[in-house]
């Protein structure tokens, strides 16, 4: 099975982790250098990598300063601080957990990254089972890696898919990530502005709507990148199922407990050097927001 590189867009290489920029995509194929807690936890807050590949990131600055000999405890307090609405704690709690524990770090870790690898795997199939002939799916933002592989198992299948994906700006993780992946493995897909979604839908022309989620909770709720929220209820209103592949549930009991992290008002009047609005402009960016789990039709579950 082939997979895109943002399926697993991070690797320890000796006493260095290598992390696939996703800012340069689809430009450049760039790979940035940590070589401690501190540079990881400012790829992170850059956004330099995110999804999937901020966990694996987190998990690896563990293996990385384990080796370094660093304070645990004062790692995960970094990590944990770098972005409010996508928990680390999960990950960092289980970590801390296995030191104190006295098994064997190492092993601990890399043994969770192997399981974590086979469960995406397990997702991918879950969706594409999920999927009829002649589908049309409209996704938001990025899954890392995922909907090139769901639409592998599909057409294994003998299922034929095709995608609309929404730019999803700011950051364009849609037009930059999602559509250059399904392409570059052959796959159809047509790119949208965000606020073109009433109208697609309205025009029948999509069938189920397949989306990521940065934060569950335990009822069901879910926190993704902004402008989800409204794309389920579209899609309650045109009746078209709404799906989410989610991580692991946090211990918040549901959706208005999350903190939604607020970016700073230049990433929406700057892009890559491009002022796009009046320099003394205000400007509002919440990073995420919450869909309820009664607009859900189907969590797809990661399981570990």
């Amino acid at each position: 099975m082939k997979f895109s590189p943002l399926f697993w867009p991070i690797e320890l290489k000796g006493n260095t982790i290598s992390i696939l920029d996703e800012t340069q995509l689809p430009h450049k194929l760039v790979y940035l250098k940590a070589r401690n807690y501190l540079d990881a936890a400012r790829a992170i807050k850059e956004m330099k990598t995110r999804a999937v590949g901020q966990v694996l990131l987190v998990m690896y600055t563990f293996l990385l300063s384990k080796r370094q000999k660093k304070n645990l405890k004062q790692v995960a307090q970094t990590l944990n601080a770098t972005r409010p609405t996508l928990s680390f704690k999960f990950l960092t709690d289980m970590v801390l957990g296995w030191e104190k524990s006295g098994a064997p770090l190492e092993k601990s870790i890399l043994g969770f990254l192997e399981m974590l690898k086979a469960k995406r795997i397990e997702q991918a199939k879950e969706t594409a089972n999920l999927l009829k002939n002649g589908d049309v799916i409209l996704t938001h933002c990025n899954i890392s890696g995922l909907m090139p592989l769901i639409a592998e198992f599909a057409k294994e299948q003998g299922k034929k898919i095709s995608f609309y994906a929404t730019e999803t700006r700011p950051y364009l993780q849609g037009s930059r990530l999602t559509a250059w992946e399904l392409m570059r493995s052959g796959f159809d897909v047509t790119i949208i502005t965000d606020n073109m979604v009433a109208y697609l839908l309205s025009q029948g022309q999509v069938t189920k709507v397949i989306v990521g989620a940065d934060h569950l909770t335990l009822n069901g709720d879910i926190a993704n990148k902004i402008g989800t929220y409204q794309i389920a209820v579209v899609a309650r209103y045109f009746k078209i199922p709404f799906y989410v592949i989610c991580p692991p549930a946090s211990r918040l009991k549901n959706g208005s407990q999350i903190k939604i992290e607020i970016r700073p008002d230049s990433e929406l009047k700057i892009y890559q050097g491009l002022l796009l609005a009046p320099k003394e402009v205000k400007a509002y960016y919440p990073a995420f927001d919450v869909t309820p789990a009664k607009l859900i039709t189907k969590h797809i579950y990661l399981g570990v």
